[in-house]
């Protein structure tokens, strides 16, 4: 099995847990590329190995449908090697966050840490890989990318988000699409309804990004859409520490669905503001030394990202 396929495949099911797709719904190619930010080849494959495990219906001539939600009522395509995998994930991933682990890796180095195989350590990089904070070096080994790691850089982070993420919505070029609006405001809807509390750390981190994401793919700048993608990837890690309770889990929830409701009735200057005042509340709550301090990305975190 190609790992990247397998990495897809993943997505794909984390995509459908958080959207709550219903049996029969049509997961298209596009759609996913556009999600996933890769090309077609792999995307068909990673959906047709969902085919093969039940999971989606193989249309001829149409495409890959949804045929058994309950199939992926857990965690995503659970095999024996998950659960080792995702802690030694978490491990990598909190060593890089406190700058126990260089910029420069090589495969040898991380078996040896980390206690695991070369095939399951290869699994985890391709994974890690497919989240934009590694890349394999042309020669050997594996460089981690610059990540947000300090205080002041979260900071700017969301400095930065308040300016382009408000002017899209403010942009002439913004385009409201009832259907895109419909599927942030039914992830989000699933969050409110108790979802903070049984989807996974990694699921909650994808489906407010994307709600991010989303409205970005509305503002008619590519580029726009692209950096908001990449400041996501940024903060990936750190966000995996915060750990919020449930009132400032309600609050942050309804402000999205408050800024969806002012999209829907065409009130833009009203959205934007409430998308600025969105991003500053969530700065001023998050931005803390202590999580740029040690800490683990294994604790659970109960409010995801923002």
């Amino acid at each position: 099995m190609n790992e990247l396929h397998r990495s897809l495949a993943d997505k794909i099911v984390r995509h459908i847990r958080t959207s709550a797709m219903e049996q029969g719904q049509h997961l298209t190619e596009a759609s996913l590329q556009t999600l996933f930010g890769t090309s077609r080849p792999p995307i068909r494959s990673a959906l047709g190995m969902l085919a093969d495990q039940g999971i989606l219906e193989r249309v001829p001539n149409k495409g890959f449908y949804l045929r058994d939600p309950s199939r992926i009522a857990a965690d995503p395509l659970p095999t024996a090697d998950d659960t080792s995998d995702e802690a030694t994930y978490l491990r990598i991933a909190d060593d890089r966050l406190s700058r126990r682990l260089p910029d420069r890796v090589s495969e040898t180095d991380l078996m040896r840490r980390y206690g695991v195989s070369r095939l399951g350590l290869r699994r985890i990089l391709t994974r890690i890989s497919g989240e934009g904070w590694i890349e394999r070096n042309e020669g050997r080994g594996w460089t981690f990318a610059v990540l947000i790691d300090s205080v002041e850089a979260y900071r700017e982070c969301y400095d930065l988000r308040q300016v382009i993420e408000v002017h899209g919505i403010r942009s002439p070029e913004f385009r409201s699409d009832p259907a895109v609006l419909a599927d942030l405001r039914r992830r989000q809807e699933i969050i409110a309804d108790g979802g903070w509390e049984r989807l996974s750390q990694m699921e909650l981190f994808e489906a407010n990004s994307a709600f991010h994401e989303g409205l970005a793919t509305l503002s008619g700048n590519r580029f726009l859409l692209t950096t908001v993608q990449k400041l996501n990837q940024l903060r990936r890690l750190i966000e995996y520490r915060q750990t919020l309770n449930a009132e400032q889990v309600r609050g942050q929830n309804a402000e999205h669905l408050a800024i969806l409701d002012a999209l829907d009735a065409s009130d833009f200057d009203r959205a934007a503001g409430l998308m600025h005042d969105h991003l500053g509340k969530a700065k001023l709550r998050k931005a803390r030394a202590e999580m740029f301090s040690g800490g683990s990305t294994g604790e659970p975190n109960q409010g995801g990202d923002t």
